[in-house]
C-alpha cells in the first residue's frame, strides 16, 4: 500500500498552503505516528516525548525524518509543537482529515467530545510505500511507541 494522495493544508509563513501529503515520504524512509489530538493527555504526555527521545536511535536505524500527524488545524499543530519541544520531529496537520480518511484510520471520539479523529498508530514508510503499520486499539497506547517501531527496524535490517 503507498501513502494515498491526500491533500492537507499547511501554514507557511503565514499563508495557508495546500500540499500532497505524500510529497513528504518521497525518496525518504520516514516514520510517523499518528494520534487523536494535540493537548491530550496520552499524545502529548507519551506519545510525543517518546519519539523525540527515541529520534536519534531511529536516524542511526537510517530513518531520515520522523513525523506526527493530528487531525488539528494548523495553528494548533504550530502552537502544540512549540509548547511540546520536539524540535527533530517534523508536525503535519491533517485538519480535514482528508489523509486519516484516505488512510481508513478515522476513530469516532464523540463520547469524549472530539468527534471524529485518528486512531493511534505508527507506520515504517520506503519512497511513499507504507512496510509496517503499528495500530493501537481504540484508547490504548500499547504498539504505536517508538520501541515497538525500533524492534521492527532492529529486525528488518
Amino acid at each position: 500500500q503507498n501513502i494515498p494522495s491526500s491533500k492537507i493544508v499547511v501554514r507557511e509563513n503565514g499563508k495557508f498552503l495546500e500540499r500532497n501529503i505524500s510529497d513528504y515520504f518521497k525518496g525518504k524512509k520516514i516514520v510517523a505516528f499518528a494520534l487523536p489530538g494535540a493537548f491530550t493527555p496520552t499524545c502529548s504526555n507519551y506519545h510525543v516525548p517518546a519519539y523525540e527521545q527515541e529520534y536519534q536511535n531511529l536516524k542511526a536505524l537510517g530513518i531520515d525524518e520522523v513525523y506526527c500527524i493530528s487531525m488539528n488545524d494548523p495553528f494548533v499543530i504550530e502552537k502544540w509543537k512549540e509548547i511540546s519541544g520536539a524540535n527533530n520531529i517534523k508536525f503535519i496537520p491533517d485538519g480535514n482529515g482528508t489523509f486519516t480518511q484516505d488512510m481508513k484510520m478515522i476513530s469516532d471520539r464523540s463520547a469524549s467530545g472530539m468527534g471524529q479523529r485518528s486512531f493511534r498508530y505508527s507506520m515504517y514508510v520506503e519512497d511513499g510505500k507504507i512496510i509496517k503499520i503499528f495500530k493501537d486499539e481504540d484508547g490504548k497506547f500499547d504498539v504505536s511507541d517508538p520501541k515497538t517501531m525500533i524492534n521492527f527496524l532492529k529486525e528488518k535490517n
